[in-house]
């Protein structure tokens, strides 16, 4: 990319963009804002913003006191606690740039991961010492590991070498901490894939690059002073979806849940409730059991302030109704990855500019979306042969992005040039991703390029015929994937999630996808399972779908 150099500016373009900035200017300006925590015992406590500083600068001379350099990688295994908050912020204050460790990663995985960083020290939750001591053999280049807990380490029972204690080292050190001007190039975290093929690959972030996101993540979703942040994505993955750092751009109340699990989301509702929450992130693998158990309360609770933010996979409709018109809240459907750190695009719905020219189907269709690019972001649209196809709402291709928070490498990553070519074009991160852009500039994913379904020369979209699948009263959750037929090249395999007492029916299904489907794209055969296999970001895994109901087809047309 050609770089024209001009007359040069009198700004003081020497100060550099970092996240240390970022906490530093709210602590000073709404020092009283709170943040409410989830202890290990399940009970909610809260502090402020300076009181959370003082402890981020203890975290930073305990840093320097224990030999921590510039460049130094330190792990993180925790939930969505206030520690890990405070961690978000003090280890990227010393120049060293913080591991989020994905806690649902194998334990070959995650200590890949581990020792590929290099990562020299590990902060671990007192609840996560078994995983702990499970990765510790796979990470023999661990020096010490730190463990998080309110409880005294001589309650605490584990076989973790060089053991310390986090709070009984924090309390020799002071609270105040003379913070240095950290370079914006130097990586302020990392993040690995987690991908069901091939080992787990590293994206480091630069403080410019969360610095930057957190600024355009922040205007997009209008977030200030007066929000309530929930932070329901984990943490330890692709940095919360951003939420922590554009919770402290905009000073907004920070709630934190602690540990939790999908089968019982009542816990985020009754918070979200408490706290009044107006921002919150997730995907629809939580936002559909927080609805169901919103639908069980007598009183319902009033959300008409809040900005769902859901990623991982397409909301459905029906999911994105219910939250409208029984709460009041907006599901604003929005698209990322690892590597993208993630934002990219949002929904927030028709844009004003396009006034009436929706009606009230169209719009909900439109929420669908994945919707518009954030400023920032450069993106392309092309066809198998690298060429740019038109933003006209018909033609699909792959969408490649580049900008100041997209990667431009893996870190360590030795592969060939083809390689190398299959993951960047002409700068571009290519995202795998297909879709269509419409001339109002709405994204529309149709598919993964892996899983798009080609059946008889023509693609099938997976992700359409899922989302109207789920919208079937009789089905909680479906996936679809293209598995071999002898005669079409591949054929579309819905795998079901219903009521066992009330299973869904091929015809049934037939009726439904019809609306939207040509006869020639409707499955031949459906699968009834009691629960689709998952990644461990939530995703469908397709790869085991694939695996299990390969020969589903096999003989058909004989």
């Amino acid at each position: 990319m050609d770089i024209i150099k001009g007359r040069p500016s009198t700004h003081g373009d020497d100060y550099q963009l970092n996240t240390t900035t970022l906490i530093r200017h709210a602590a000073r300006t709404y020092p009283e804002q709170q943040i409410v925590y989830r202890t290990a015992e399940g009970d909610w406590e809260r502090y402020t913003y300076a009181e959370a500083f003082a402890r981020i600068a203890q975290q930073a001379n305990l840093f320097d006191a224990i030999g921590v350099r510039p460049g130094d990688v330190i792990g993180v295994l925790d939930w969505n606690s206030r520690r890990f908050f405070e961690l978000y912020w003090s280890i990227p204050a010393v120049g060293a740039v913080l591991l989020q460790m994905n806690l649902r990663l194998g334990t070959e995985d995650l200590g890949y991961v581990t020792t590929h960083s290099g990562a020299r020290f590990v902060l671990v939750d007192e609840s996560l010492l078994p995983l702990a001591e499970q990765l510790a053999p796979h990470a023999p280049g661990v020096e010490g590991w730190i463990v998080m807990s309110d409880k005294p380490l001589g309650d605490l029972s584990t076989t973790l070498p060089n053991v310390r204690h986090l709070d009984d080292l924090l309390a020799q050190q002071p609270t105040t901490y003379d913070w240095p001007m950290i370079d914006e190039t130097s990586a302020y975290g990392a993040c690995y894939t987690t991908g069901t093929t091939g080992r787990p690959k590293g994206v480091y972030y630069s403080h410019r690059g969360m610095y930057l996101h957190t600024m355009s993540q922040a205007t997009n979703l209008g977030m200030s002073a007066e929000d309530s942040v929930c932070l329901i994505t984990p943490m330890f993955h692709g940095n919360c979806w951003g939420l922590v750092h554009s919770s402290v751009l905009a000073a907004a109340k920070v709630v934190l849940p602690g540990r939790y699990t999908a089968d019982d989301t009542s816990v985020l509702v009754d918070a979200m409730i408490n706290e009044q929450v107006t921002v919150a992130n997730g995907a629809p693998a939580i936002f559909q059991p927080m609805m169901n158990y919103i639908k069980t309360l007598d009183e319902k609770p009033d959300f008409s302030r809040a900005r769902l933010l859901s990623g991982a996979t397409e909301p459905p409709v029906s999911l994105m109704r219910d939250f409208k018109e029984i709460t009041g809240a907006d599901v604003i459907h929005a698209y990322g990855a690892t590597e993208t750190t993630p934002m990219v695009a949002t929904n927030v719905g028709v844009k004003a500019t396009l006034g009436d020219a929706f009606d009230d189907d169209q719009r909900w269709d439109l929420k669908r979306n994945q919707g518009l690019m954030l400023n920032g972001v450069d993106f392309r649209l092309v066809d198998a042969d690298g060429n740019d196809l038109p933003f006209d709402g018909e033609a699909q291709g792959e969408v490649l992005l580049r900008g100041p928070w997209i990667i431009s490498s893996y870190y360590r990553l030795e592969e060939s040039p083809e390689e190398a070519a299959a993951r960047f074009m002409d700068g571009y991160w290519r995202s795998g991703d297909v879709g269509k852009i419409y001339p109002t500039g709405y994204l529309k994913l149709t598919d993964r390029i892996k899983d798009v379904v080609k059946s008889g020369g023509e693609w099938i979209s997976s992700i359409d015929m899922e989302n109207l699948l789920i919208s079937h009263p009789k089905i909680k959750d479906a996936g679809v994937v293209g598995v071999p037929h002898p005669q079409w090249q591949e054929r579309p395999l819905p795998v079901v999630v219903t009521d066992p007492a009330d299973p869904v029916t091929l015809e049934e299904v037939h009726e439904l996808l019809s609306k939207s489907f040509a006869k020639w794209q409707l499955p031949d055969h459906i699968e009834i399972v009691e629960e689709l296999p998952r990644t461990s970001v939530g995703k469908l895994d397709k790869k085991r779908m694939r695996a299990t109901y390969g020969d589903r087809y096999r003989g058909a047309g004989e």
